[in-house]
């Protein structure tokens, strides 16, 4: 099959990206694109803009290109790198994808499939209907409970026991609100920061997209059901909440977290 990946400029993707392209490009084409951000382009907060530093600029603009021309031996690799390994195009960045132009782009990649996984756009009709067998999404979080943006904050700021994956169909423009395929669940470990438990969701949760796609190509039916009524829509965290993340004594990022990921980026 054809198949084109969206996923966004940040760790968390790279990280499900390294865990897919290799068994995709096995046996499909594949193309990626990537957003930017997600979200518009407001002033966050500053425990916000302190996030992005390790969920984006630490890796993309600082320890990436450092490391462009080192060998494939690490554990995981940049965006760049990893296109190089899987012998796929260069991943290029797509951020207005419903625009006259993007939708030339996905197009002009012929999908059979679509596979969006923390893409920062939200797809229109028109994009949605250019794949013949549709649009699947792996959100960050249990559904319907946990609709919208950082779904691992809120589990934490909630109290939750455990934190997971959805991975549905994308038939509409409304917001995760697709047909259930199915999902993944990982206990919170709230010694450990936001940033690490987001993390953690993504083995499992790639896995059970993997296995949804072999089912596609093999012609096999892929079972699912429509989201039941309730559940929330969470935006980015107010300055409030996350005063109050911080009271409840936990963590946005940890310093030696991210050094423990950024070393498997290394040849050591």
């Amino acid at each position: 099959m054809n198949i084109t990946v969206l996923a966004n400029r940040d760790l968390a993707s790279n990280i499900a990206l390294n865990l897919l392209l290799p068994a995709l490009a096995q046996a499909h084409k594949v193309r990626v694109f990537l957003s930017s951000r997600v979200g518009g382009s407001a002033v966050a907060p500053l425990e916000l803009q302190q996030l992005k530093f390790f969920e984006q600029t630490l890796f993309n603009e600082l320890l990436f290109p450092a490391l462009q021309d080192s060998s494939t031996d690490a554990r995981l690799h940049s965006f760049d790198r990893l296109a190089r390994i899987t012998d796929t195009p260069p991943i290029q960045v797509l951020n207005k994808i419903n625009s006259e132009e993007g939708l030339q782009s996905l197009a002009a990649t012929a999908p059979d499939l679509v596979l969006s996984i923390r893409y920062g756009g939200i797809l229109k009709d028109d994009a949605i209907a250019i794949p013949s067998l549709g649009v699947l999404n792996l959100h960050s979080g249990l559904l319907p409970e946990y609709r919208g943006v950082m779904a691992t904050f809120y589990a934490m700021l909630n109290g939750e026991s455990e934190i997971g994956t959805t991975l549905h169909y994308i038939c509409d423009p409304g917001i995760d609100t697709g047909d259930i395929i199915a999902d993944t669940r990982v206990a919170l470990k709230t010694d450990h920061s936001y940033l690490w438990n987001v993390l953690q969701l993504y083995p499992s949760g790639v896995a059970l997209m993997l296995a949804c796609v072999q089912k596609i190509s093999a012609g096999e039916a892929v079972a699912h059901r429509p989201q039941s009524k309730g559940g929330d829509y969470y935006s980015f965290p107010t300055v409030e909440q996350l005063h109050r993340f911080a009271e409840m004594g936990l963590r946005l990022y940890d310093v030696d977290e991210a050094t423990v990921i950024a070393k498997q980026y290394m040849e050591l």
